[in-house]
């Protein structure tokens, strides 16, 4: 697990870069897309690279990590117009190409083996962006998720119901009860996983993520699994790490080669 510790436009940077290599190299790749506010910087740094250095995804494919189930189709707020919004409109991604589990499904089991096996037809996820909840959510895997879980229906905890409530007016009744979320199993098939994290409210997360115990009660613990995570987070998110000073040192020391962008 690499980590990585700079400001916030750094931090964009890299993860786009991170994509925009990829891109470069294999343009039909399949890239995971995360919500919420973690990415949006990313998704800000992506769109720009398409408008003045021409980085198309016109082959590649994209695949959401979880959506809410019951807001209606033309909610603001359902992450597939959320996607649509924030990125694949502005870089010129078809929408056939970006996929997302269907929340208004009348059969929520059969979207989500549905969901599981479209990414399996489409080769698997090459790269992955997440995020990390206060919990230490990543998706909508709350704690308790079985770390073998793969695309299910889940329900959501008063806690990540509250953080969310600011893309609802503030009101935590507006936030949907239930979800469809890639399960912690179907997260770790992606070949490469990028997570990001700002501020001290991320903090005792990200210590667990990189530093605890693997632990269902934390689910990002489960990345430690993995043989290619890059962790990007600030000096806020990274002020409780007992190793933050290395990590830093490592950084800069990192070899070319390493492949962070």
């Amino acid at each position: 697990m690499e980590v990585v510790i700079a400001p916030a436009e750094e931090l964009a940077r890299r993860a786009a870069g991170a994509v925009a290599a990829l891109l470069r190299r294999k343009p039909d790749a399949v890239i995971g897309l995360a919500t919420g506010s973690s990415p949006l910087d990313v998704y800000e740094e992506l769109a720009r690279l398409h408008a003045e250095e021409g980085l198309s995804f016109a082959q590649a494919r994209g695949f959401l990590l979880d959506e809410y189930v019951g807001l209606p189709a033309d909610h603001p707020e359902r992450y597939r117009n959320v996607i649509e919004r924030e990125l694949a409109s502005r870089v010129g991604w078809a929408p056939e190409q970006v996929h997302g589990p269907d929340g208004l499904a009348d059969d929520l089991g059969a979207a989500c083996t549905a969901y599981e096996r479209a990414i399996r037809g489409a080769g698997g996820i090459d790269l992955q962006l997440l995020g990390i909840g206060t919990n230490g959510h990543i998706a909508f895997n709350e704690p308790a998720s079985a770390l073998a879980s793969r695309t299910r229906v889940e329900a959501l905890t008063l806690q990540t119901r509250r953080d969310n409530a600011r893309f609802f007016g503030g009101d935590v009744e507006q936030v949907p009860t239930l979800c469809l979320t890639q399960g912690l199993g179907t997260i770790l098939e992606a070949r490469r996983l990028v997570m990001l994290a700002r501020g001290e409210h991320k903090a005792e997360a990200v210590r667990q993520m990189v530093e605890g115990p693997v632990s269902a009660m934390w689910p990002a613990t489960a990345l430690q699994h993995h043989p290619h995570v890059t962790v990007l987070v600030d000096d806020a998110a990274a002020s409780r790490l007992t190793m933050a000073d290395h990590s830093r040192v490592a950084d800069r020391s990192r070899l070319p080669c390493a492949d962070i962008s």
